[in-house]
């Protein structure tokens, strides 16, 4: 009974305990936990911080006096303020902005942690308070519009585990970065986009941070490292995450990161300097690898085996490299271990990989396929249906073939993402077929043969729970209307593509239409008609080029410039005035109205697309002069040719356009003198000025242009880069040119940075060649045609070695042909007709090689290809009569065919009637043709087995 009554009393004691805890925690409720000089330091830190959101609307309010409860403030429970967390960029809120004045925040005695991530500080520099605050663990400063030197005394910080300062692209290191290696506790270090370009004791500082296990340098301007031997560094840190992507890191680097690998689960090398082969102990020192990102680099080579000892691979992305091999043989490598069932991202794209597409179904947690723009060939494994889990697979832009049926979708529900453009499938897929895959982004299928009928399972993508925001069914064989539903898709993505097919009809009215903004529109080449009413509103880029849309030009004034920065409408019927509403296109970089109708004169409003890239008026009845362009810095194809423009050339073009590597005013009224301004395009390529009235000499100064002056060109096409919805990724526009080569026009896309013309053919212009114009070593094609150019050519015109076309003709040059010209073994197209060149034509292969009339019209010429001979010349003589022939009579004589006839009968008959007569004659003989047939078809049969053998290895 006593027993039973100390356990009531000790249930009451525990009862009233309780009570009284819940009513200490209901009193502290009300308490102000904030100490009072906390709650003024951050109220100092609030009055230099622009607020245009409201998000520190609490900071101070009357309702909320404990600083705790203050939006972004961190609290302890005994209620000291620890740390501070503002970071903007929920939807609808503009970021904080201003100067941190927070002199006072080391009066926060426990203050550890501060994020201001994602704000826009314009440029100011890091604050310099952070240095009194020694108790600071974590500072996050990333993207917040930073700028100035890192300030070295964050090495202060001895407490400091994580810095983060990336995204701020002002910020950059002065010197080495020593302060760092006194980070003793840092454990996550994020530079990522700063300026360390002299941080030439990167690796040596990293070296001394024990603790460290996560680096993160993307983008840093990391110098070259090439005289170290990492070997010798003594290596303490182990990594976890390494990001050193987007610098100079050269292939030096893997034995050092082999001594720091033996816990790395993420590498990424991405756009470095990376050459050779993948070493092979890579996958013997890396075997807890889980991420290896080796991207736009120079690898080649194949995929080393031993890549099968890392045991839990689960994305892999050696894309833009030079990796060759067989699909099949990378896939096999890596078979084996965890790799088989972990691995979900495979991006192979970009390299030079063969072979058909393998069986890889062993692979089954595989979600993406990223292997286009390899040499692929034969065809797609049908197994390819059975990946379950696969949701993006890219195979364009290879050379795969064969049918593509509905089998091959068969288990691919879960396909977000499929390319096969460009490629020789044809798909067989019925009208009414359903495809499994109701929630795919994009589709590309260009190139792959799917009509004559548009199809219509498309239209079931539309309508799905994610509408397809990608279509590319160009060059598909399609020839039919243009369906009705296909607006509805078209009102839906961001890529729209149906080029190079045949349609029948009219466009719609896009005024009816809404696509998304900044879509990507392309119908070119499509055989459609009519008058364009209106422009697809809020595009970024829309291509018309190619059909046979006709009326005034008054539309283009219509559209919504607001993202447009491609415009196409080249090779179409349109006419009348081109508008003058050019003031509100900013953002163009491309505008081509080539080859239509247009007339009158060029309005002033184009001088405002300060943007502009490629400017193309030509083949069109432009007249006037050329009004000014001035501030076109980063303008490179000025294309004018085929016109009816008069008056001088401008004289802004040299000072306006620095950047300009093609001009052409071809076929033009252009008069007057070349201004002496055109010297300042150091960077031209591609000069032609033919079928004017331009008078007066050839400048001197033509020597500048610098780029005609190098034999070799850093690119073979001419583009610019630009965002696209396409694929979510960065893509390339490639700039073309219509050029007259060799008497015939012909477009030059993918090779238009190697051509190197300098034309003025068809003009009034007089005088000698200078002989500066001989520095421009880089040449291939001189033009100097039918003009009134006179006097001697220099002999330092053999300095043209990389030319290919030479055209001097119907001028009056004088005086003998310069032998230095016989050295320009390149040259294929020579013409030097119609002028006053006298003497014996240089002896070498290379001019004799020309027909006669390269040379016809010179009077004074002589010497072969032609058939006047100089004086001194045995008449008659020519290198394909006389050389090694002896005249008839002195050798054809009836002795000789006597001669001939006895020799042949003493040969022919003794040796075979010997054969005939002697029985052991005729057996050794015979003997003999049968071991020397036995000795050629071994011999035959051994080489062809080495030559089989080299072949397959």
């Amino acid at each position: 009974m006593a027993m039973s009554g100390r356990k009531l009393l000790q249930h009451l004691l525990q009862a009233v305990l309780i009570l009284f805890l819940y009513q200490e925690r209901v009193v502290d409720s009300a308490v102000i936990r904030c100490r009072e000089e906390e709650r003024e330091a951050l109220l100092v830190l609030r009055q230099g911080l622009i607020d245009y959101s409201g998000i520190l609307s609490s900071w101070g309010s009357e309702d909320k006096k404990d600083c705790c409860e203050w939006r972004g403030v961190l609290c302890l429970q005994r209620g000291h303020v620890y740390g501070i967390q503002l970071i903007s960029g929920v939807e609808g809120e503009q970021p904080l902005a201003g100067t941190i004045n927070a002199s006072s925040l080391y009066k926060v005695h426990h203050f550890r942690y501060l994020d201001l991530s994602n704000n826009n500080f314009s440029g100011s520099p890091i604050p310099e308070f952070l240095d009194s605050v020694k108790t600071l663990e974590t500072v996050r400063l990333s993207n917040a519009g930073f700028e100035g030197p890192i300030p070295h005394w964050l090495g202060n910080l001895s407490k400091l585990q994580l810095l983060d300062l990336s995204g701020n692209n002002g910020l950059y290191n002065i010197g080495d970065i020593e302060w760092l290696s006194h980070l003793s506790s840092l454990r996550y270090l994020d530079l990522s986009g700063c300026h360390l370009p002299g941080a030439d004791d990167w690796f040596q500082v990293i070296n001394k941070l024990p603790l460290l296990n996560d680096l993160r340098l993307f983008g840093c301007n990391l110098p070259q490292i090439t005289s170290w031997n990492p070997l010798k560094v003594n290596a303490t840190a182990s990594f976890i995450n390494l990001d050193l992507s987007g610098n100079l890191v050269t292939e030096s680097i893997f034995p050092w990161l082999f001594n720091v690998s033996r816990n790395l689960k993420e590498l990424n090398l991405n756009s470095n300097l990376l050459r050779g082969e993948i070493p092979e102990a890579l996958g013997h020192y890396m075997v807890s690898l889980t991420g290896l990102y080796l991207k736009d680099n120079e690898l080649e080579g194949g995929f080393p085996k031993s890549i099968g000892n890392m045991s839990c691979l689960h994305a892999i992305d050696l894309s833009s490299n030079y990796l060759i091999g067989q699909l099949s043989g990378f896939f096999q490598n890596l078979s084996g271990g965890c790799t088989e069932k972990k691995l979900e991202f495979l991006y192979l794209w970009a390299n030079k990989i063969t072979g058909s597409v393998p069986d890889f179904t062993r692979f089954s947690s595989l979600k993406e396929l990223h292997l286009a723009q390899n040499q692929l060939n034969g065809t797609i494994s049908k197994s390819i249906g059975h990946m379950f889990n696969l949701k993006f697979v890219e195979l364009g832009d290879n050379s795969l073939k064969g049918v593509i049926s509905e089998e091959f979708f068969r288990n691919l529900s879960n396909l977000e993402g499929l390319d096969l453009a460009r490629n020789s499938l044809v798909l067989e897929l019925s009208n009414d077929w359903v495809p499994p895959f109701q929630g795919i982004s994009f589709l590309a299928l260009a190139s792959c043969k799917m009509g004559p009928h548009f199809p219509k399972w498309i239209r079931n993508l539309a309508f799905s729970d994610r509408p397809i925001s990608v279509l590319d069914v160009s060059n598909a064989g399609i020839s039919d209307t243009i369906p009705d539903w296909i607006w509805d898709i078209f009102n839906r993505v961001s890529y729209f593509n149906i080029s190079y097919n045949h349609f029948n009809g009219n466009l719609p009215d896009f005024s009816l239409l809404e696509p998304l903004p900044a879509a990507q529109i392309d119908m070119s080449s499509i055989h459609v008609e009519g008058p364009i009413l209106l422009l697809p509103w809020a595009a970024s880029y829309i291509n018309l080029s190619g059909n046979k849309f006709s009326g005034p030009a008054s539309f283009i004034c219509s559209v919504d410039a607001k993202y447009l920065t491609y415009l196409d409408l080249s090779n179409n019927q349109l006419s009348g005035l081109l508008p003058d509403c050019w003031a509100k296109f900013g953002s163009l970089l491309v505008l081509n109205l080539a080859n239509n109708g247009l007339f009158g004169k060029i309005p002033p409003s184009i001088g405002s697309l300060h943007n502009l890239l490629t400017l193309r008026l030509s083949s069109n009845n432009f007249y006037g002069e050329v009004p000014t362009f001035s501030n076109f810095t980063g303008l490179r194809i000025l294309d004018l040719q085929d016109n009816a423009l008069s008056g001088k050339i401008p004289e802004w073009i040299g000072e306006s356009l620095p950047s300009l590597l093609v001009l052409s005013l071809e076929s033009n009224k252009f008069s007057g003198n070349i201004p002496l301004r055109l010297c300042h395009l150091v960077s031209i390529q591609i000069l032609d000025l033919s079928f004017n009235n331009i008078s007066g000499r050839i400048p001197k100064c033509f020597n500048n242009f610098t780029a005609l002056s190098e034999t070799t060109s850093s690119y073979a096409a001419i583009s610019y880069v630009y965002i696209s919805h396409w694929y979510s990724a960065v893509h390339a526009y490639i700039d073309s040119e219509w050029l007259t080569w060799k008497g015939r026009k012909h477009e030059y896309k993918y090779t238009l940075g190697l051509v190197k013309i300098f034309d003025l053919s068809c003009n009034k212009m007089i005088g000698a060649i200078p002989e500066e114009i001989m520095n421009l070593v880089g040449l291939i094609a001189l033009n100097l045609s039918r003009n009134n150019f006179s006097g001697p050519i220099t002999p330092k015109i053999g300095q043209l070695k990389s030319l290919d076309f030479l055209d001097l003709s119907r001028n009056q040059f004088s005086g003998e042909i310069p032998s230095s010209l016989s050295l320009i073994s390149r040259l294929g197209v020579m013409d030097l007709s119609y002028n006053n060149f006298s003497g014996k034509i240089p002896t070498g292969t290379q001019l004799q090689s020309f027909n006669a009339s390269v040379y016809e019209g010179n009077p004074g010429l002589c010497g072969l290809p032609l058939p006047k001979k100089c004086p001194g010349e045995v008449p008659g003589q020519s290198p394909s009569t006389t050389i090694g022939k002896i005249p008839e009579d002195e050798f054809l004589s009836l002795g000789f065919y006597v001669s001939l006839s006895l020799g042949f009968i003493l040969g022919f008959w003794g040796v075979c009637g010997s054969l005939v007569l002697s029985q052991s004659w005729r057996h050794a003989y015979f003997k003999f043709l049968g071991d020397m047939k036995g000795r050629i078809y071994v011999t035959a049969v051994i080489n062809f087995a080495k030559l089989k053998q080299r072949f397959n290895n």
